[in-house]
């Protein structure tokens, strides 16, 4: 799959995320398989200083290649940006209420709320609040099994 299917792609996972059932799997275990149905979240974990997270859904899609996560994030202001990432997977990352630096490869990328970020496998990453006020974004990753 290149960047234009992805991106096409993107509306059907939004809706395919609103309708997979599933639970959180942590780090190490099985991914269990996702079916159609209900989400219903996973309680909010407290993460580094200043971040908290809330499971949605995490697991495999029935073709058992494309493993499939949401989680929402929410950063206090002043907060730390997550540790620079680079995954094997694609991640949308959609801003709820406040004010991102999302930084892709060297550049720092302003979101607002209501906007949507791309991050491509491959691509080193972070996020951080840029604002004065609480920062919650949605996080939906789709590619290979990690």
């Amino acid at each position: 799959m290149d960047r234009r299917e992805f991106t096409a792609g993107i509306p059907a996972l939004l809706a395919l995320s609103s309708l997979l059932s599933g639970e959180a799997v942590g780090q190490g275990a099985a991914l269990k398989q996702l079916s159609s149905g209900v989400i219903k979240p996973g309680a909010s974990k407290a993460g580094q200083e200043g971040h908290t997270s809330q499971p949605i859904v995490a697991g495999m899609l029935a073709a058992g290649n494309i493993r499939l996560e949401m989680h929402e994030s929410v950063q206090q202001p002043g907060a730390p940006h997550e540790a620079v990432g680079t995954h094997k997977h694609s991640e949308i990352w959609f801003v709820t209420k406040g004010v991102a630096t999302l930084y892709i490869n060297g550049t720092e990328h302003r979101m607002e709320a209501g906007e949507v970020g791309l991050v491509c496998a491959g691509d080193q990453h972070w996020i951080a609040n840029a604002g004065s006020t609480e920062l919650a974004y949605l996080v939906i990753t789709v590619g290979p099994p990690e």
